[in-house]
């Protein structure tokens, strides 16, 4: 009883809603969770949009899945505390966060435009192939932009994602999408002295998919993982099929995620400005991250193993088109402007060699 009113003195002290699970059943809520159609003694499965599958394995870790309440489907983070399954749930107000940044990225593009337009002028000036120190700084300018082109990116496309509940979807052989996406990325991961170990199934499973979010979870995963790890390290990402879900992983021999970020590590980007690790960024690669999961269906699991580092899964359920007809690939504009993406979604993990080209 004692952890159990502690547990409820916690759930007290969020603003956001909600509410302990104890042997499936909501067992108490904060005051915020009544508003939200939530009934105690409540069976939990009825009310999972996604995670049928992933919650009931949950163990250990920060979970994010989405919950259907009433006629809205919010996403929820999930943690152990005191034997009890603790419930936060998004606010439709958390997204007017992620607007007004899109808003700010969009104000942003031109000038970034402009100095990348720039900059390509200026680069066959320079003559850099017979001045290694010039060529450095051509190499930081490059990098540079590259990473704003990054931060730009995920301001205006988070809010985007978030929004965008039909995903446009294309079936695809997943398990040649997922390898061809890694592969791409390797040898950029390489000039960091850094190896990756790349795991697919050899058979061919055709679902549908979003390339685009798909490429850009896979990215972000990536570049988590290179942040904490040093060089020399050792980089596992994997595809598993398991039933009708696919479990998509990234996991690396780093000191893994703090304590204090891991409570909040599906919206820091709702924290208030200071003076912290940069590696963990403002947040919105994990947004993301959870977009695309919740996209394919699925959700997404951040440990940290006993045994090294910090791992992250991304689960997505194999569904495929009810009909038998053919259709066209579909025509997307490309959100990197024909950049890169690699380039782009590592920019702040990659040495200055990556970036001795013009941008």
């Amino acid at each position: 009883m004692d952890d159990l009113n502690t547990t409820i003195g916690m759930l007290d002290l969020l603003v956001s809603p909600a509410f302990a699970v104890k042997d499936g059943k909501i067992c108490r809520m904060n005051s915020a969770a009544k508003s939200c159609l939530i009934s105690e003694e409540a069976e939990i499965t009825p009310l999972l949009a996604t995670g049928k599958e992933e919650y009931p394995a949950f163990q250990d870790g920060c979970l994010y899945l989405t919950l259907r309440l009433g006629d809205s489907v919010l996403g929820a983070s999930v943690t152990k505390v005191d034997g009890y399954d603790i419930f936060v749930i998004e606010q439709d107000e958390d997204k007017s966060e992620l607007q007004a940044m899109a808003l700010a990225a969009q104000e942003l593009r031109g000038p970034l435009s402009n100095v990348m337009t720039i900059a390509n002028r200026l680069y066959p000036v320079t003559g850099t192939d017979s001045d290694p120190d010039l060529q450095e700084q051509v190499a930081r300018i490059n990098r540079g932009l590259y990473q704003m082109l990054r931060i730009i990116g995920n301001m205006s496309d988070a809010y985007r994602y978030c929004q965008d509940s039909a995903a446009r979807k294309e079936t695809q052989n997943i398990c040649s999408l997922v390898s061809e996406l890694f592969q791409a990325c390797e040898p950029l991961i390489r000039q960091a002295q850094i190896t990756v170990d790349i795991s697919v199934p050899t058979e061919q499973i055709f679902c549908l998919v979003d390339t685009e979010k798909l490429e850009r979870a896979i990215n972000n995963m990536l570049s988590n993982a290179i942040k904490f790890a040093s060089k020399g390290a050792h980089i596992c990402a994997s595809l598993v099929k398991k039933g009708h879900m696919l479990y998509l992983t990234v996991q690396d021999n780093g000191t893994g995620i703090a304590q204090d970020i891991r409570k909040n590590v599906y919206s820091r980007y709702l924290r208030p400005p200071g003076i912290e690790d940069g590696r963990y960024g403002i947040g919105l690669g994990m947004v993301l991250i959870r977009a695309a999961a919740f996209a394919h269906g699925g959700t997404v699991l951040i440990e940290n193993p006993k045994d090294r580092g910090a791992k992250i899964t991304m689960t997505m359920a194999i569904a495929q088109k009810n009909d038998s007809s053919v259709r066209s690939p579909l025509y997307r504009i490309d959100y990197a402007g024909e950049k890169n993406h690699p380039l782009i979604e590592l920019s702040e993990t990659l040495p200055l060699s990556a970036y001795q080209k013009e941008p």
